[in-house]
């Protein structure tokens, strides 16, 4: 099996459960981004009462959905991603949409990169011409 997550992993007990409060924790989240996962259908935590018991499974699923956000993809990705995983074993269709989506996003970043780079660029030569005039003026300019 593919591991997109991470490699460094806590020892399994599949009995073991988590808090709401011990994820927020684990990952940096609120309880109240944890309740949004959960109105969203990413994760889907058993009840006991009003308590959510969550599951490996759901942890291992906030740990892609955090890392899905990191990387920039939107909720309604994320979603599909997970869905896919759930029927599909063998992960093609999950692996292929996510090699689509990764792609796509590097295009994005690639493209927002060269932005930021021309940008940088003019704003450079701006600096420098209004350094140059001021220089003409007599004005001392400090330098940053």
């Amino acid at each position: 099996m593919l591991n997109i997550v991470d490699q460094a992993k806590p020892a399994y007990n599949p009995a073991q459960t988590f808090t709401i409060g011990q994820l927020a924790e684990e990952f940096g989240l609120t309880l109240r981004s944890l309740r949004f996962y959960e109105d969203e259908g990413l994760i889907s935590p058993a009840r006991m009462g009003q308590t959510r018991i969550y599951t490996h499974r759901d942890r291992a699923r906030l740990k892609l959905i955090c890392r899905g956000k990191r990387l920039g993809f939107s909720i309604g990705e994320i979603k599909d991603f997970l869905d896919l995983y759930d029927t599909d074993e063998a992960q093609v269709e999950q692996m292929t949409y996510l090699l689509r989506g990764a792609r796509n996003r590097i295009r994005h970043l690639e493209q927002q990169l060269r932005d930021v780079q021309q940008t940088l660029k003019e704003l450079h030569e701006i600096d420098g011409l209004i350094v140059s005039h001021l220089h003409s003026k007599g004005v001392q300019v400090p330098t940053e």
